[in-house]
């Protein structure tokens, strides 16, 4: 058989539709036994409270690499897209003249809504979509000079999500996704033949994102970055109320399999059960009309 030489390889690669690549992975992904996907995860207002108080306590550093990566005035206009209870648009409200957050999920929503209250800012304007439903002339008021989405790119149409953000951005796009399994898909992958009796399929990552933006004409900066993510919890109950349904438990069989696992993996320290691993995600920006 000839082999494959390597100009052929790179034509092969362009000539791959990666919008497609997206969506079938993603379908296969949102497939999976029991899959839970977020926006039903985070309806849920005590499930939203659970991220929200993980994310004050563990997300500093990433909240600041976010921060120091983004070039803003006391006049920037910034479009946050799912921006959970505010992990982002709250701290970067500080900095900014306005925010519009978009975020599906009611119970997010409503813990955004409670912090915006509590700290008295007066800056964020909430639009309660998805991305792939916002209608620009209606939900939006003009351009941006910064459009950012991190860690929330669960579009199944990512051609379309990301013409809509060049649509609105006057500046920069800045796109926060994982360029290998996360911590969390990791424990999924091995624990949910246990569980539900098939594998779990993880999403698609940003190698397929980078190719995805070069065939629309967009080549993105892409910056690597370790995030190391970290679970606290004062009782093992707490652990178990946190993760039962991102296992998509519904019996006990499933409830005993979760607990074994999750108090297997996770370490006393302080007094508290941790639960922490690593990964690594990526930075993909790009100046619009560049």
């Amino acid at each position: 058989m000839e082999e494959i030489g390597s100009s052929e390889k790179d034509l092969l690669l362009y000539d791959v539709d990666w919008n497609e690549v997206w969506r079938e992975r993603m379908r296969l992904h949102r497939s999976s036994a029991s899959f839970t996907d977020s926006l039903h995860v985070w309806k849920d207002e005590d499930n939203a409270r659970r991220y929200e108080k993980t994310a004050r306590k563990g997300y500093g550093k990433r909240i600041r690499d976010t921060l120091e990566g983004l070039s803003v005035t006391s006049g920037t206009r910034v479009l946050d897209i799912g921006s959970g209870p505010g992990t982002i648009a709250i701290p970067l409200a500080k900095r900014v003249g306005e925010i519009t957050a978009v975020e599906p999920a009611a119970g997010m929503v409503n813990v955004l809504k409670e912090r915006i209250a509590e700290e008295g800012i007066k800056n964020i304007r909430i639009v309660k979509s998805d991305w792939e439903d916002v209608d620009i002339e209606r939900d939006l008021e003009g351009m941006y000079d910064i459009v950012i989405a991190s860690l929330s790119l669960n579009m199944t149409d990512m051609r379309e999500a990301a013409r809509k953000m060049n649509a609105v951005c006057s500046g920069t796009v800045n796109l926060y996704w994982f360029a290998d399994m996360p911590f969390w898909e990791r424990n999924y992958s091995e624990v949910w033949p246990k569980m539900h009796g098939s594998s779990y399929h993880p999403g698609p990552k940003v190698d397929c994102l980078f190719m995805l933006l070069c065939q629309m004409g967009i080549y993105p900066d892409v910056t690597m970055m370790p995030l190391d993510k970290e679970y606290r919890f004062s009782r093992p109950e707490e652990m178990f109320d946190h993760f039962r349904a991102r296992f998509g438990v519904t019996t006990d069989h499933q409830e005993d399999v979760m607990r074994r696992h999750l108090l297997a993996k996770a370490r006393r320290e302080n007094g508290c059960l941790v639960l922490s691993g690593d990964t690594t995600y990526a930075r993909i920006s790009w100046r619009v009309g560049r």
